[in-house]
């Protein structure tokens, strides 16, 4: 056990950084990312520590030939946020209360520069569209590692995120003219 653990925070002969030095450089970005994903902080807060939490079980299998240990950590959290957006779905049909799919009213900002309209028309917009906001305009992801952490095209990705951002113009000018 001590070697397996040891070897998760010790520099690999690939020269791919260790657990410990990816968790904390990209920390803040899977956070803001599962943010905008969830549109709920708590949530997102619980997501994190369950990526980071599957991310230290799997590290051995990070190959940084394949891409970024922050494009790699993204899709631990993507996946993460799935499993928990698909128990939340089972629980709610099994408990049948459809109060939890309105918006909450006194919910934290989805980040805390945001403007209050800015902020209820994100949280409008489908988790779809605040997922591909995030990685394109949030985390700066160029549009090909975007669109695999999405399982589509960069074509899709990109058609994906230009109608996200058209319906963000719409809610603002809604917003704006109310």
């Amino acid at each position: 056990m001590h070697a397996v653990t040891s070897s998760i925070f010790e520099r690999g002969r690939t020269g791919a950084p260790t657990f410990a030095e990816a968790a904390e450089a990209h920390l803040a970005d899977v956070h803001a990312y599962l943010v905008y994903l969830t549109g709920d902080r708590a949530v997102a807060e619980e997501l994190t520590a369950a990526t980071f939490e599957r991310a230290l079980r799997s590290w051995r299998r990070f190959d940084p030939r394949r891409g970024s240990a922050r494009t790699w950590l993204c899709q631990v959290a993507r996946s993460t946020a799935l499993d928990h957006l698909r128990g939340e779905a089972r629980r709610r049909r099994r408990e049948d209360v459809y109060a939890a799919l309105e918006p909450r009213e006194h919910a934290a900002p989805l980040a805390d520069d945001l403007s209050p309209a800015l902020d209820a028309a994100l949280r409008s917009l489908s988790a779809a569209d605040r997922e591909v906001i995030a990685l394109r305009v949030l985390l700066e992801l160029d549009s090909s590692t975007a669109a695999r952490l999405l399982g589509i095209s960069p074509t899709a990705c990109s058609t994906r995120l230009n109608r996200a951002l058209q319906r963000l113009e719409e809610k603002m000018r809604d917003a704006v003219a109310a």
